[in-house]
């Protein structure tokens, strides 16, 4: 089969490139709010990911769907800290965190308004079990003070939470010593500092969660059996990334189909455009379809280039979207997380696979859109073609 160049395609959308990119600017729109919450989505599931180390474990009471719902003993805390394992840093002391998790309001920079944020009761050995998380601006905290230490996140964005400052809650006031940035994972969203003054502030018994490293990651199995077989604990653990994924996900799917509804509602005016151009288009060369068909091109040839010419104007469209939407990777906003109700920084993240989901999407809206028209253009006859001319 004889097929028309693809030249002829790409000069019909030129001459009317008018029209042409009043449509693929339609398009573009859809595109840039469908790839924005791919990338918005895929940003949240990303920081908080990071945020887990694969070789440390979590605990938490079993049952409990995050941090702050959970509760664990002292007792408990110490039969935790005896399980085989559990790694030792280079002066001997085992690699366990225990921390009480809690929520406070802060007011926003912005406008003032209330926001919960994350306490992180933990100490020299919690920080030493986040490598991620590193000191950008004064010092640690001191063991046993009311003296804390922010996220950059949390830094940024909340009055009080600056090098220097004070923030005041829990009946005291607790002073800002350092800043730290954990490499754009949830940590920044939180504040940090000594877990025994943090329970005495809140007037807390028990831990909210107890982090460790283990020696060796083919222990897991042994540290599941000895957790199962102890009456004592009723807790869950589980790999700390494995966790923070787990905590993404409602947050992320939520943000997806949300999105994603209105993507498609969207797109069906964008392929009603797509539509119109390309029967404007058929009418326009209602005798170049006749000179075509005299010249021996056959009716799928017709309905090809026509349905390539919309495959191509989607295309523009989606390239525009793309790179459009590739320039939110700069901004950092926040939101709350669904699982613990607190405020979660985060960037916008582009990939491969966003990438390719986005271009197959737009080239769908094009394919749709140009179809029926292209349709109609391959099944005229040569005669009236050449007549109507």
């Amino acid at each position: 089969m004889k097929a028309i160049p693809f030249s002829y395609v790409a000069r019909n959308l030129w001459v009317r490139r008018v029209t042409t990119l009043l449509t693929a600017g339609g398009m573009a729109l859809v595109i840039f709010v469908f790839t924005v919450v791919l990338m918005m989505s895929e940003g949240i599931r990303a920081t908080l990911v990071a945020t887990g180390q694969p070789d440390n474990v979590l605990v938490l009471r079993k049952g409990a769907g995050a941090e702050i719902n959970s509760g664990i003993s002292r007792d408990q805390a110490a039969i935790i800290a005896s399980l085989p394992g559990i790694a030792t840093n280079r002066d001997g002391k085992l690699l366990i965190s225990k921390e009480p998790v809690v929520l406070n309001n802060l007011a926003k920079r912005s406008n003032g308004k209330p926001s919960n944020v994350t306490l992180r009761g933990t100490s020299a050995l919690g920080l030493e079990l986040r490598p991620q998380v590193k000191m950008i601006e004064g010092r640690m905290f001191r063991p046993g003070s009311s003296e804390i230490v922010a996220g950059r996140s949390i830094a940024q964005g909340f009055r009080g939470a600056s090098l220097g400052e004070t923030l005041r809650f829990a009946q005291r006031d607790w002073l800002v010593v350092g800043i730290f940035d954990s490499g754009k994972t949830g940590f920044d969203s939180e504040i940090w500092g000594d877990s025994e003054q943090l329970m005495a502030a809140f007037r807390r018994n028990a831990y909210s969660t107890i982090v460790f490293r283990l020696n060796d990651l083919t222990a897991t199995d042994n540290l599941q059996a000895a957790i199962k077989n102890d009456p004592r604990l009723q807790i869950d653990a589980k790999p700390e990334i494995q966790f923070y994924a787990e905590q993404s996900e409602a947050l992320a799917t939520f943000i997806r189909i949300l999105g994603l509804s209105l993507s498609v509602i969207f797109s069906i005016g964008a392929i009603v455009g797509a539509m119109i151009t390309m029967f404007a288009a058929v009418a326009q060369r209602v005798g170049e379809i006749g000179a075509l068909r005299a010249l021996g091109f056959r009716r799928s040839a017709v309905l090809i280039a026509f349905l390539s010419e919309s495959l191509l104007l989607s295309l523009v469209g989606g390239v525009i979207g793309l790179f459009a939407a590739s320039w939110m990777q700069t901004v950092d906003i926040s939101t709350t997380n669904f699982q613990t109700f607190s405020e979660l920084a985060f960037q916008f993240k582009m990939t491969s696979e966003i990438i390719l989901q986005t271009i197959m999407f737009s080239l769908s809206m094009g394919f749709i859109g140009g179809f029926i028209p292209a349709w109609r253009a391959s099944r005229m006859k040569i005669v009236d073609c050449l007549r109507a001319s």
